[in-house]
């Protein structure tokens, strides 16, 4: 029994969940979805400044118990860096790095923060952000809205970050072209935030897929991707870099963009970013503007999106022949999918629809599960799940 059972039932994380957020969560109407999301970053980033005061301490302490899983199955050793388990926090929750110093304790094994660019942009026009709550689907189309690298490195020095190597929970930044930068001039735009971040950074992820910045999936194409590569990959304490695609590439650009990343040494990819594809909801109408999803710009994520990214991960497994990690993203919201996504050959995976959906909770309910199938498939380490196409196994 611990010493601050007094937090037990006021800041129970499943209760907390069920009682304020599902209620809203349920419906497509009510609250703004990014007004909803503004409160709760509001929240955590005064619990990530305040983190060492009494009151926040012990709630902490209570995130902890309630939400981390510490099993050695779960670790990993990827792209010199060690894993603590397979769950990361998606980029685009935590845009500013508002909440860095605590996603551990949601039990994630890392947290992407971003999509951060060189300018402080405010995004498209609102709405930008809606709940498709029967479906578990999201349709953002915010446009890379942040304080800009200079105010995200202001923001992670507040925060009294643990050095690199000695993190539970380890850092990605997500990096982006300001709308304001030409495509000729992205490799420029992306080096500014790289530079100024990757002292704090344990990986980097070039995000050329998002389908909200006018002409930024040109950069996906061969010839571009490979100059942006090198110019990032010159940079001094340049960390490990990553690739972002999208789903809605074809075989061969999918096969072209995994030669890439082979060819110029890139530490791994992440599949896959939000659809333009509306996979099969085309004629849902989107209750805050009274249109079909057909007609309405942005990028669709959560459930819908579960076989494609599934698809695109087996392909790139197949592609790559293994030899390069991947990161497993887009409608994980229980732990058999996310134990398809391993065993289909994603190293580690991120969350976020699923996550607001179905609350932090999932976290230990995914690592849970992943340590049963490990168990009764005999394995010593996760490592040694991906690729194998393992079936999920009903639990005993």
């Amino acid at each position: 029994m611990n010493n601050f059972s007094p937090f037990n039932q006021l800041f129970s994380v499943k209760s907390l969940h069920k009682k304020l957020l599902e209620p809203i969560l349920d419906s497509d109407n009510g609250l703004d979805a990014e007004v909803l999301t503004q409160l709760s970053l509001s929240t955590l980033k005064q619990i990530s400044l305040y983190k060492s005061f009494p009151i926040i301490s012990d709630l902490l302490k209570q995130l902890k118990n309630e939400l981390q899983i510490s099993n050695p199955k779960l670790e990993q050793n990827l792209f010199g860096c060690h894993f603590a388990n397979p769950i990361g926090l998606a980029a685009g929750f935590d845009k500013n790095g508002i909440a860095a110093g605590i996603w551990d304790y949601f039990g994630f094994g890392f947290s992407e923060l971003g999509t951060v660019t060189m300018h402080c942009q405010p995004g498209n026009p609102k709405p930008r952000l809606f709940r498709l709550a029967k479906e578990q689907a999201a349709l953002n189309r915010l446009g890379f809205n942040n304080n800009g690298s200079k105010e995200m490195l202001n923001t992670l020095k507040k925060q009294d970050l643990r050095e690199k190597n000695d993190r539970k929970s380890l850092i990605g930044i997500n990096l982006g072209k300001s709308k304001i930068t030409t495509i000729d001039n992205a490799p420029e735009d992306y080096a500014f935030s790289l530079e100024l971040l990757a002292p704090l950074a344990d990986y980097a992820v070039i995000n050329v897929s998002s389908p909200n910045t006018p002409g930024l999936r040109i950069l996906q194409e061969e010839t571009r991707l490979r100059r942006l590569i090198a110019k990032l990959r010159r940079l001094p304490e340049c960390p490990p870099l990553l690739v972002k695609i999208a789903p809605d590439l074809d075989d061969y650009g999918i096969d072209a963009i995994a030669k890439v990343a082979f060819e110029e040494g890139l530490a791994g990819l992440i599949a896959v970013n939000t659809s333009i594809d509306r996979l099969g909801l085309e004629n849902r109408i989107l209750n805050q503007t009274g249109n079909a999803l057909k007609n309405e710009a942005g990028g669709l994520s959560g459930k819908p999106l579960q076989q494609r990214a599934l698809s695109v991960v087996k392909q790139l497994y197949k592609t790559t022949k293994g030899e390069l990690p991947l990161i497993g993203v887009g409608g994980i919201d229980s732990p058999k999918i996310a134990w398809e996504r391993i065993t289909a050959g994603a190293s580690l995976i991120q969350i976020y629809t699923g996550w607001i959906y179905k609350g932090p909770q999932l976290v230990p309910q995914i690592l849970e599960g992943l340590i049963s199938q490990l168990d009764q498939y005999g394995f010593n380490s996760i490592s040694e799940a991906v690729g194998t196409d393992a079936p999920w196994k009903n639990q005993k």
